[in-house]
Parts: structure tokens; C-alpha cells; sequence
């Protein structure tokens, strides 16, 4: 029987070794963005096309490299980071695998241009499919310019595998924001064919954060700071009351490498419990300065999980640092030291101060009221018990009736029995009432219906919403003053494709400016003051960045719009809207169940009732 194991040859294996570096163009960028930092890079330019698919360009003025350095760069497991094994346990840079450059050049057409600056001229390589097919001198500026063409054009399966063309480009702002926060001392710019989508220049972190996510961010800001022997915290939270349904801006670093970290994420959430509603994330950008020997960043190829020594002591020290700061803002008086306040009162030479002092009088009796003529209802007035000689005091109960005068007429409101069995029911023989403002109640035969109020009026609307969807024509409102509202950069580039289905819903909308958008009509069932909650809604309900039909976005669109227009738990309701809410409901092709595929109706039959009296 012949052997029928072999060494894969070099090309088929630096493919293998691709897919788990390189998955997309927003992996690519993620590596070479790293490689400039670790080069020392202090000012770096990213330019894409097509999101990435036929061109990424990083060009950066770090240290560069010379000619055998650059070829060796696009060998496997070739790195300048690391030496021994020891070096592996106290990692300080970014790229140390040695496989970045390897993986991109075996999945992709790629260009280097690369010098050093004791060095009169540069170094020019390109490569594809991990062959280089041409070396020489070029001039070129200090640092290295790495042009990355035509991703996976040799494994076409792959390629058929990448998203649209927006969707790519979320995942590459992604990447691009997590090193522009991790470096806020690197001046960064992003070109998207031809259209700068940022300008970071160096920066506190606090104004980076402000020149990523925008103007606005910054009232929304709280610093962290907490010292402690296991690990150095600090960054920013952002304030309860601007805690969003979508979970965006949440960023964890450590060493100024951006992780993913579930428990440590669920310390941030335990500071914030009882402050933002239970749907709702809190947003915060937090850095972790901690012994490298005691992470471990080698679990994963991306290098977004690492392994903590002490992961427990590391959750009580950011929930208890988080919940100090939120205690900071709550409690702790603003103080604008810059005003012309006196908080201390300017003092004569030898003028005495005389402490405050509280006065009483010894002889004072509560019970000790004198007598009056004509008392008003429930004063009290001496009276002398002849039996005993002692005089007490009573209660004038002259006038009591006046008691009740303010007391509402309850038959006027509450039918008697007699009219109940009699059937003089109101509304068409049916009794509406309210559970906690949460569930509307009406008689039904010998029973009763329980239904939930806010999932009713949900379905409702939804129902409305693609009903005139249907017919093209969904009735909409002109706003008085037209609203601007403003996004990250990320959400941005969702909402611009959703606009044409905005629009569709009732919407009268328009982009305006960088990162925001103009509202000058809404769909008529949407209240204005929850415009931001809508916005919110339909990005969380987009983010799984999934390919969707038109269809489907319509239903999404008008599942979003129905959320957040309904009645609320908590909404009082009067008769006549019970009713309306009732009788809309019933006129919904699916009454029983709610959008969230959740019941909205119970019923309670008498049987069901005499069960809960035995």
C-alpha cells in the first residue's frame, strides 16, 4: 500500500493560513494598520476601494525596512518581535505571529514600497499568490506604502463569500476606529474612493474619541481612572441617560490592543444596573495597563481574545471603578472654578463670627390649644369631663358631612348590580378597565380578556405600516422646524442605504453635512420626540449584517417604526381608547400574536376563574 500523507506545497499552505488571518478586506486592514503602529509610524493614511475588494493602501512614515528585510517580511513566521519562547508571554507590540504579510501576499495582488532613512533609495517588491514577481530600487519617502489589490482574485469561492459592498465597509471602519482610539497620538486619515471619511490629528484621548463619534460625544463623556497593583484603568463611560439600544460604542483595550471580552463587558453592565433600562447598553471606552506576562494574546489569529491571570480581580476592579465615576457625576457638585464666586465671605480684622444657635421655648404644649368659637372641622378644644374634673381635649364634629363634599358620586361612574344583570352595560355592553397600566381587561361571554396593551398597539401599527406600504401610500407630517440628528461614522453608512426605504415609510429626509441627516417630514403614526429611538432601533435591528430582501427591510423598517411609536407600559389609558385599542385589534390579521412572536391576548373563561377560588 503506497504512503498517502504529504507536505502541502508552500502555496497551498500560506492559503490555509490566510483564512484564518485574512477573512475579509477589514482583516487586511487591521494587520497592515498594526504593522505601521509597530513601525513607529506617527502618521498614517488608509485609502480603499470598493471597500476594500480591489484596492486597501496603507502608507505610513515609520522606520521602513531594507531590501532583505522586506522580502523576509513576506515569509512565513518571520517577525523582527520576537526571538525565544519566553518572548511569547511578554508581548508589547501588535503583529508578532509573522503572518500578516504572509497571508495577504498568498490571497492577493500586492505592492511595497519601502525605505529607510539612513538609506538613499527605497526598496520596490510586488507579489502575487506568494510569488514575487518583481524586485528593484525606487524612490520613495521614509516609511513603507503597501498596496493591497484585487483580495482573494486567485480563490474566487471566497470572494463569492464577502458582503455588499456597505456592509464591507462597516467592518473596515470598525477596524480603522479600534487603532485610531488604541493610538490617539498617531495622526490618521481615511480616504473611501476619493472621499475622506476621517481626519484624525494627535490628539487627548477624550478629543479622539470626540473627532471619531462626533461633536456631541463630548457632554456624554465621564472619565475612569483607578491604580491598582493588579492593573492600571482608565478612558471614559458614557452618562445613563445617553445609554443606547444598539451596542456600538463599547471598546475594551488592553496594552492598546482592542479585545472582545464578555466578562469583563458584564462588570461595565453590573455598574450601570438600576441606571438604563434593561434593553439598553451602555457605551465606554476603557484601557486596561497591565503586565504583559500576565495576559496571554496568542489564543486567537486576530488576536481580539486574550486570557487574563486574574480575570475575577479584574471584574470587581472595573465594576467598582465604573460604579465610583457613575457616583462622581451623580453626587458630586459641578464646581466652575474659573467664575468670580465668593464661597468664603471676606473677613474684618477683629470682627467675631457668632455660631448659630437654636432657640425653644420651654413652656410650649402641643396639646395646649385654646378655646375657639365655631372651629373648623377636626380642630381640636378644651373640654372638662365632670365626672373627673380634668380637662381634655376633643374633636369638633360639628359640620362632618363637609368631610365627604369632595368625594366623587361612585354610581356615576360605577354601574350597580341591578344594571349589570339588567345589561345596561356601557359601550355596547362591555366593561373596559386597566391592570396596572399595562393590561386593558373588557368582558367576553362569561369571561374575561386580558390583553397587553403596548404588544396590541405594536401589531396594530405594524399591520397599518405594511398595509400602506401595499398601497403606496403611507400619510406623513411635515415638521414646523426640520431636525438634524448625527452619527459615528459606522451608523452613517447604514442609514445612507436606508434611506430609500425611509423615504417609502412617510419619511421626508435628506443627508446634510458629515455624518448627519435632515428630517423635514415624518410617517404621521410617529411621535417626533422618539425619532432618536427609531434611529436606534433600526441600526440594533441591522447590525447581525445580514443580507436582507426588500421585503424583509420593509418589515424590519416597519417593525422598528411600530416599536417605537406604540403605547408603553406605564400609559394610562381612558375608556374610550381601551375600546378603540380593542376593536383595532380585533380588525388585525394576526390579533393573537405580537411582532415579537409573543401572545398579546389571554382569555379567561368562567371555568377558568372558578379554578382560582378552590
Amino acid at each position: 500500500m503506497s504512503d498517502v500523507i504529504r507536505l502541502l506545497p508552500d502555496s497551498v499552505a500560506n492559503q490555509i493560513a490566510a483564512g484564518e488571518v485574512v477573512q475579509r478586506p477589514a482583516s487586511a486592514v487591521k494587520e497592515l494598520l498594526e504593522n505601521s503602529i509597530d513601525a513607529g509610524a506617527t502618521n498614517i493614511h488608509l485609502l480603499i476601494k470598493d471597500s476594500g475588494k480591489t484596492l486597501l493602501k496603507v502608507v505610513d512614515n515609520g522606520v521602513g525596512m531594507s531590501e532583505t528585510d522586506a522580502r523576509m517580511a513576506f515569509e512565513r513566521h518571520a517577525t523582527s518581535k520576537i526571538e525565544k519562547a519566553e518572548d511569547i508571554f511578554k508581548i508589547s507590540t501588535k503583529g508578532f505571529r509573522g503572518e500578516a504579510l504572509a497571508s495577504i501576499a498568498a490571497v492577493a495582488q500586492v505592492e511595497l514600497k519601502t525605505k529607510k532613512e539612513d538609506s538613499e533609495l527605497g526598496v520596490l517588491l510586488r507579489i502575487e499568490g506568494s510569488k514575487i514577481t518583481k524586485q528593484d530600487f525606487c524612490n520613495t519617502p521614509r516609511g513603507s506604502q503597501i498596496e493591497v489589490k484585487n483580495l482573494f482574485y486567485n480563490i474566487p469561492a471566497r470572494r463569492n463569500f464577502l458582503k455588499s459592498n456597505n456592509v464591507e465597509l462597516r467592518h473596515i471602519i470598525d477596524e480603522f476606529e479600534r487603532v485610531a482610539l488604541a493610538h490617539p497620538q498617531v495622526h490618521f486619515t481615511f480616504t473611501n474612493n476619493d472621499s475622506e471619511l476621517f481626519d484624525l490629528p494627535p490628539a487627548p484621548l477624550r478629543q479622539r474619541i470626540v473627532h471619531v463619534f462626533g461633536s456631541k460625544f463630548n457632554e456624554k463623556l465621564v472619565p475612569v481612572e483607578e491604580k491598582t497593583p493588579i492593573l492600571h484603568l482608565s478612558g471614559f463611560i458614557c452618562k445613563p441617560e445617553f445609554s443606547k439600544k444598539t451596542r456600538g460604542e463599547q471598546f475594551f483595550f488592553a496594552n492598546n490592543r482592542y479585545i472582545r471580552n464578555h466578562y469583563l463587558h458584564r462588570a461595565v453592565c453590573h455598574a450601570f444596573e438600576g441606571l438604563i433600562q434593561d434593553s439598553y447598553h451602555p457605551s465606554y471606552f476603557l484601557f486596561l495597563e497591565i503586565d504583559p506576562a500576565k495576559i496571554d494574546v496568542n489564543i486567537h489569529p486576530t488576536k481580539t481574545e486574550i486570557k487574563f491571570d486574574d480575570e475575577r480581580a479584574i471584574h470587581t476592579i472595573i465594576r467598582t471603578a465604573v460604579k465610583h465615576a457613575l457616583g462622581q457625576y451623580n453626587i458630586a457638585p459641578s464646581l466652575d472654578f474659573d467664575s468670580n464666586v465668593d464661597f468664603v465671605p471676606v473677613m474684618k480684622k477683629g470682627q467675631v463670627i457668632n455660631p448659630p444657635g437654636i432657640t425653644i421655648n420651654p413652656n410650649f404644649n402641643p396639646f395646649d390649644t385654646p378655646a375657639q368659637s365655631g372651629a373648623s372641622v377636626g380642630k381640636a378644644r378644651p373640654y372638662l369631663d365632670k365626672s373627673t374634673g380634668v380637662q381634655t381635649n376633643m374633636r369638633n364634629t360639628r359640620d362632618w358631612e363637609k368631610l365627604y363634599e369632595d368625594l366623587p358620586d361612585l354610581n356615576s361612574e360605577i354601574p350597580s348590580q341591578q344594571s349589570l344583570e339588567m345589561g345596561a352595560l356601557p359601550k355596547n355592553n362591555k366593561i373596559y378597565g386597566q391592570i396596572g397600566r399595562k393590561y386593558v381587561y373588557t368582558n367576553h361571554g362569561d369571561g374575561l380578556i386580558l390583553i397587553h396593551q403596548h404588544r396590541a398597539h405594536e401589531r396594530i401599527l405594524f399591520e397599518r405600516l405594511l398595509q400602506s406600504l401595499e398601497n403606496k401610500n403611507i400619510p406623513s407630517q411635515q415638521l414646523l422646524f426640520p431636525q438634524n440628528i448625527s452619527f459615528s461614522p459606522t451608523d452613517f453608512e447604514l442609514i445612507k442605504q436606508l434611506l430609500p426605504m425611509l423615504r417609502e415609510m412617510g419619511f421626508d429626509l435628506d443627508e446634510f453635512g458629515k455624518n448627519e441627516i435632515v428630517i423635514n417630514g415624518i410617517p404621521l403614526h410617529l411621535e417626533l420626540n422618539r425619532l432618536n429611538e427609531l434611529m436606534e432601533q433600526l441600526l440594533e435591528d441591522d447590525k447581525d449584517f445580514k443580507t436582507k430582501s426588500k421585503n424583509h427591510s420593509h418589515e424590519s423598517l416597519a417593525r422598528a417604526i411600530a416599536r417605537s411609536s406604540s403605547i408603553k407600559t406605564g400609559n394610562k389609558l381612558s375608556v374610550d381608547e381601551m375600546q378603540k385599542l380593542v376593536d383595532e385589534l380585533f380588525a388585525c390579521q394576526q390579533p393573537y400574536m405580537g411582532i415579537n412572536n409573543k401572545p398579546i391576548i389571554v382569555n379567561l373563561n368562567i371555568e377558568d376563574i372558578e379554578k382560582s377560588f378552590h
